[in-house]
C-alpha cells in the first residue's frame, strides 16, 4: 500500500473531528497564525531584531536548525493532537516545556522557514544579495503574501489548508535534515516525567496474572500501575523500564516522551493510525 503524503494524512485525521471540534481547532490555529504574523512583522520591521535573529541562525549547526524546526512542528501538531486524542496522559494542550517556544527561537524558526520559502519561490533572489539586504527582499516577498501570513478574512477551510501547508513544510525540512540525529530508526527514548506521574494506581481485584517484567504474580489487593493500553505491572518493575523507554512491555503502546524527535515520531504515528481508521 502506498504511503500517504503528509497533507493527506493530516486531512484524513481532520475528517474524523466533529464540526464543533473543527471550529475550536480553527479558532486556535487562527490565533497561532496571528501570533506568528505579528512576530514576523516585528522581525522584518526592525533592523536590530532581524540582525540578531539572523546571527542566531548563523550560530546554529544544521542539526540544531533541524531541532529548532522539529520543536516548532511539535508545538503546531500539539493543537491538533489535543482534539484527536485528548486523554493521553502527560499531554495537556500548550502546557509542556517541550513545545514551549520562546520568542528568540520563534523569531529564528519563522525567519528560517521564510528564507526557505523564498528560496523555493525564487532560488536566485538571495544569492545575488548580501545578508544585510535580505531583510528588504524578504519584506517585499511578505508584502505580496500578507493575507496568507496573517490569516485575515480566512474561512475555516482556508485556515486549515494553510495549517496543512505549514505542517508539510516543517516535516519535510526535518525529514531532509535526518531528524533524530543519530539515524537509528528504533532508538529508545524515556517516557516523559509528566506522563509517568499521570499513570493511575489500581488495585488488583483477582490474582493469578503475572507482571511480564518480573514474571511474578500480581497478588490480589495489591496496588499496581496501569498503562493507557490497560496492561498492568508492579510499580517497582515498570518505573525502571519507563526511565529507559516509553513503550509498553506487552504491546509497545507509546507514552509521551520529552525527546523532541521521539515525541514527534510518536504523535505522527498516532495521526497515521487515526487517518487510516485504526483509532
Amino acid at each position: 500500500m502506498e504511503e500517504k503524503t503528509t497533507g493527506s494524512t493530516i486531512m484524513a485525521a481532520l475528517s474524523t473531528l466533529t464540526p464543533p471540534q473543527i471550529s475550536s481547532l480553527t479558532t486556535t490555529i487562527s490565533a497561532l497564525f496571528h501570533l506568528h504574523h505579528r512576530r514576523l512583522s516585528s522581525l522584518l520591521s526592525s533592523h536590530t531584531l532581524f540582525s540578531l535573529s539572523l546571527h542566531h541562525l548563523h550560530t546554529l549547526s544544521l542539526n540544531q536548525k533541524s531541532l529548532l524546526i522539529a520543536r516548532h512542528l511539535l508545538s503546531i501538531l500539539s493543537h491538533l493532537s489535543h482534539f484527536l486524542h485528548p486523554k493521553t496522559p502527560g499531554s495537556p494542550p500548550n502546557n509542556t516545556t517541550m513545545v514551549n517556544v520562546n520568542h528568540r527561537d520563534l523569531d529564528s524558526v519563522l525567519l528560517l522557514l521564510l528564507l526557505c520559502e523564498l528560496h523555493q519561490h525564487d532560488p536566485e533572489s538571495l544569492k545575488t544579495l548580501s545578508p544585510e539586504k535580505w531583510r528588504e527582499s524578504l519584506s517585499g516577498y511578505v508584502s505580496t503574501t500578507m493575507l496568507t501570513l496573517s490569516g485575515i478574512g480566512f474561512s475555516d477551510s482556508e485556515t486549515l489548508r494553510k495549517y496543512v501547508e505549514v505542517v508539510t513544510r516543517c516535516r519535510k525540512f526535518v525529514e531532509v535534515m535526518g531528524g533524530g540525529g543519530d539515524g537509528k530508526e528504533g532508538r529508545e527514548v524515556a517516557a516523559s516525567v509528566a506522563a509517568v506521574v499521570a499513570l493511575p494506581s489500581v488495585e488488583v481485584e483477582q490474582g493469578g496474572k503475572e507482571c511480564v517484567v518480573c514474571k511474578e504474580e500480581m497478588r490480589e489487593g495489591r496496588d499496581v500501575c496501569e498503562l493507557p493500553c490497560e496492561h498492568r505491572f508492579h510499580w517497582m518493575c515498570i518505573l525502571p523500564w519507563l526511565i529507559k523507554r516509553n513503550t509498553c512491555p506487552c504491546c509497545r503502546h507509546q507514552l509521551p516522551t520529552d525527546d523532541v524527535y521521539g515525541e514527534l515520531k510518536r504523535q505522527w504515528a498516532v495521526l497515521v493510525k487515526i487517518s487510516d481508521g485504526y483509532y
